[in-house]
């Protein structure tokens, strides 16, 4: 005997209501982060040993600052998404819970706001 409705069977969403939303995010950042490590690895290697300038002119460029921009954003929505499925599955308690979810969430809007802020000054100068 179950409980559920007939539509609720129907329509999958499980005990949590929220079907495999979460996962499917998870799936499409981390397949837009591997382009996006590619190009920051090349990049790495390529400005290996340069000076400070030619780091900022390479970070001027607008489509550099993009990519940079995109990774970062992607980065961080793929860890937010990660962290905070570790903490519903293993953190015990509901206020922790919440609390860390906050922090997380916090802490990647943060980081985010500051590297978006210096791309935009260093393409600005």
């Amino acid at each position: 005997m179950s409980l559920e409705t007939p539509l609720h069977k129907a329509q999958g969403l499980g005990a949590a209501h929220s079907g495999v939303g979460h996962f499917w995010k998870q799936r499409v950042s981390a397949v837009a982060l591997v382009p996006l490590v590619l190009w920051l690895a090349i990049s790495i290697l390529g400005l290996a040993g340069a000076p400070l300038p030619a780091v900022l002119y390479f970070l001027a460029n607008p489509v550099n600052a993009v990519l940079m921009a995109a990774f970062v954003v992607i980065g961080l929505y793929h860890m937010t998404l990660g962290l905070q499925e570790i903490i519903l599955d293993y953190v015990p308690h509901q206020g922790l819970k919440l609390t860390l979810i906050i922090a997380v969430y916090t802490f990647a809007f943060a980081v985010a706001a500051a590297s978006l802020f210096s791309l935009l000054r260093i393409v600005g100068t």
